[in-house]
């Protein structure tokens, strides 16, 4: 008996029914609290932007997604699926967008328009699916090497930097307590504390604000579980207003969104490769990315059909498998589930909504320069060589473009006014140059550091 509780302390363990149902829910539960910063953290900032984006929709479907994931993956890949951020940059570019039949329309027509070009992002995650299912993913990602997508994700950090200047100059104490909780638990902190720095940066600071009295609980009227302005528990909002939530399709909203999925498709393969190497099985080929990409795709156009934000596999994921070394996908199920039940209540969504702008601003401040760093690793990693002309050419085109187009570019199709942010024809100018310019030597897969379990190639 000793001996068999010994090995399960050295072993990972891949079935956690053997640690008995009581602390197989424990776990599930520090799962979901693991992604859940971050999950409800990409409602409060599409709000931000003046989009209003659910809270209940998008831990709903985070849930649903993930389940949904576990589908279409035979069971087998212990993967979270939660909010992405790389569509912050394309939910700010809706908000802000004043042309054409977005020039009288309401916030909440726009994120209906908004939903509708993730639909199509996330349809193109099948796309891709079918086209490595048909060619070999080695051939695919060819055409999708670091040099483009490296500079894409940075673009995507960069474009959101006002924004967090702008919430953290409302109480800019405020935003350094955010700030520095985060900063401490990432770099000092152990264990659990390490995984969910988002989540204690969020919480910590809005408890500085309850004691400073910044927080407005004037809204919150809760009359018994289904009574008040507020009840403690209720529907989502999607089958409360059916045909309000439902997305609507345009091609100037689809050009902002759906170029994203570039991005967010390098994120999953990422996530894929990193999952695999924690676990020890090779979850790229069985049950292939293919499967993995499907599951993504279908749960993110599924999630904005009705409202909610675009899906991606989660990198905490991966920090919690390393932690706690239980490698069983059904305790991830259980953090589904518990995401789905949170859902349910209205209450929990209104005090979401009352983390005071500040604290948003410096929670940002940390996670959009991330977003920008991970594109910069995921060049340095993968050792693109900016002494190589053709890489430095598509790099500062990719750059340029991102960050000179502020406005974005209309132009007139037939009657059809169409606008393309600046994102997106920088993702367009990168794919059209390396596909077009000689030399493009990258491999998918070989990596000169085989410890690098993310890494997607080298040059």
């Amino acid at each position: 008996m000793n001996e068999k509780k010994s090995n399960i302390g050295q072993q990972p363990i891949r079935d956690a029914r053997t640690l008995g149902i009581p602390k197989m829910l424990i776990l599930g539960l520090q799962h979901m609290f693991a992604m859940f910063g971050a999950t409800v953290l990409v409602p409060i900032l599409v709000q931000s932007y003046g989009l209003p984006l659910s809270i209940q929709t998008t831990l709903f479907f985070a849930g649903i997604g993930t389940l949904f994931f576990h589908v279409c993956t035979k069971m087998k890949v212990p993967a979270f699926l939660g909010s992405s951020f790389a569509f912050l940059g394309g939910f700010a570019a809706m908000g802000a967008m004043d042309q054409g039949i977005y020039a009288t329309m309401e916030a909440s027509e726009k994120l209906q328009y908004a939903c509708g070009g993730i639909v199509v992002a996330g349809l193109l995650y099948v796309v891709l699916a079918a086209i490595i299912k048909a060619v070999g993913v080695h051939k695919v990602m060819h055409y999708l090497p670091p040099v483009v997508t490296g500079p894409i994700i940075i673009l995507i950090g960069l474009n959101l930097a006002p924004s967090a200047v702008s919430n953290a100059s409302t109480c800019w104490w405020l935003a350094l307590v955010a700030m520095a909780i985060i900063v401490v638990a990432n770099i000092w902190g152990k264990g659990m504390i390490k995984i969910i720095p988002i989540l204690l940066g969020v919480v910590g600071s809005y408890i500085v604000a309850l004691i400073a009295g910044m927080v407005d609980f004037s809204g919150l009227d809760i009359q018994g579980l289904f009574g008040g302005a507020t009840p403690l528990l209720g529907v989502q909002p999607f089958v409360t207003n059916f045909s309000g939530s439902v997305a609507k399709f345009d091609i100037s909203a689809i050009l902002v969104m759906a170029p994203i999925a570039i991005a967010s498709m390098m994120e999953h393969i990422g996530d894929m490769s990193a999952i695999s190497a924690t676990v020890g099985e090779n979850f790229i080929e069985d049950p292939g990315l293919h499967r993995t990409l499907i599951g993504d795709g279908i749960a993110t156009s599924l999630s904005a059909l009705f409202g909610g934000p675009a899906n991606t596999t989660y990198g905490e994921n991966t920090g919690v498998l390393v932690l706690s070394r239980v490698h069983d996908p059904k305790v991830i199920r259980l953090a589904a589930i518990y995401a789905v039940i949170l859902s349910f209540s209205p209450a929990f969504a209104y005090l979401v909504n009352t983390i005071p702008a500040a604290i948003i601003g410096g929670v940002s401040f940390i996670l959009y320069g991330m977003i920008s760093a991970i594109g910069v690793r995921n060049v340095v990693e993968n050792q693109v060589d900016f002494t190589n002309s053709r890489n430095l050419i598509i790099a500062a085109v990719i750059l340029v473009c991102g960050l000179g187009f502020t406005g974005g570019l209309t132009f007139q199709v037939g009657g059809a006014s169409i606008t393309l942010t600046s994102l997106a024809i920088a993702a367009i100018a990168g794919i059209i140059l390396n596909a077009i310019l000689p030399g493009n030597d990258f491999h998918f897969g070989k990596s000169a550091n085989s410890d690098a379990s993310a890494n997607l190639g080298q040059y």
